[in-house]
């Protein structure tokens, strides 16, 4: 019998949907409410194996897909990001706490470091130094269980800490200094929150260069003082999309998504103009491989990002109308260079002022 093998390139294709970043499709049912007995230890962050990413340790942000040209320069990056990592925490548990993960479960944290931290978190290298805290996050169930206090009891402990982390970072090594927020699915839900409670109309924000709100609907007023983008070098601002595929209507558009704000990060603009896929810069995909630029247009459309099939050997197979998992992977090399162009002009408007 003869097997029948699929391009590797289509391989590459398929993996940005089914192995990267991100929650999983299936759905897995806690049995069990959630108990104050039952949650994790509270994280001391002045421990650096419990930060995913950190400047003073060798880790998965600080990796390069094959493409020469790119440098790690987090050795001499003028800022810092702070990246808050999605649900990776998907699977049926098998332990004391189902609701929200241990971030001293080693296979859990593999799991976080091998996925976000290498997919996600390292675009943001060449911009500034990374910070990406371990966190409690709440297990995928949370987002569909019926009973919305076990859901809001599991995204609060799981904020408690993206905060707790971020106060971390402010007193011992921010010094200052300007920062991005970096954020995709359940992180993007804790980023809002984290912004919208320290950041939005106080002190902190003249030190955001942008926030990058990736995967959750966002609307464009959700920040009473913070604006969204605008353009590809406005600072202070937010940008936020969630991806798929050209004519394709989620069942949650009505409730929430038509509401959101859609940036197109092939052209940083949020007017709907179509950008062609000559501004497309290149993904990443399996095994953190880069995919070709060209792949695919954009457009923003009634709080979606609209893609087109990526334009690879063996596109005519694929059948992805959700490409959630690859909201960052799609667009890897224009974020990349974006988060740097967005620095360079913060600290250019600053050397004026």
């Amino acid at each position: 019998m003869r097997h029948f093998r699929l391009p590797n390139k289509l391989l590459l294709a398929l993996a940005l949907m089914f192995a990267l970043a991100g929650c999983t499709a299936k759905r897995v049912v806690l049995n069990s409410r959630f108990e104050p007995a039952n949650v994790p230890p509270r994280p001391d962050y002045s421990l650096l194996e419990l930060w995913a990413a950190h400047p003073d340790k060798k880790d998965a942000a600080d990796q390069l897909p094959q493409v020469d040209s790119l440098k790690d320069g987090q050795a001499t990056a003028a800022a810092d990001i702070f990246f808050i990592h999605p649900t990776i925490y998907t699977y049926e548990p098998n332990g004391r706490y189902p609701w929200n993960g241990n971030v001293e479960d080693a296979d859990l944290n593999q799991q976080v470091d091998n996925s976000t931290i290498l997919n996600q978190a390292s675009i943001f290298n060449a911009a500034g130094r990374v910070f990406a805290p371990r966190y409690r996050q709440a297990h995928i169930y949370a987002y569909f269980t019926p009973n919305e206090a076990d859901a809001k009891a599991a995204f609060d402990t799981a904020y408690a800490d993206v905060k707790a982390a971020f106060e971390y970072y402010l007193k011992h090594f921010n010094q200052g200094r300007p920062f991005i927020i970096a954020a995709h699915s359940q992180g993007t839900q804790h980023g809002k929150r984290l912004i919208r409670e320290l950041i939005d109309g106080q002190p902190l924000q003249q030190q955001l260069v942008v926030a990058y709100l990736v995967g959750m609907p966002t609307p464009a007023d959700f920040f009473t003082h913070i604006p969204v983008c605008q353009d590809g070098d406005q600072t202070g601002c937010f940008v936020t999309w969630n991806t798929y595929a050209k004519g394709y209507t989620p069942p949650n558009h009505g409730k929430e998504l038509y509401k959101a704000a859609a940036t197109n990060p092939l052209n940083w603009t949020t007017n709907g103009e179509p950008a062609p896929a000559t501004l497309h810069m290149g993904a990443v995909g399996q095994k953190f491989k880069p995919l070709k630029p060209g792949l695919h247009d954009a457009a923003a459309h009634e709080g979606m990002l609209w893609i087109s099939r990526p334009k690879i050997a063996g596109a005519a197979l694929l059948n992805i109308k959700n490409w959630h998992r690859a909201d960052y992977n799609l667009f890897y090399f224009n974020v990349r260079q974006n988060a740097v162009e967005r620095v360079k002009a913060y600290l250019q408007r600053l050397a004026r002022q």
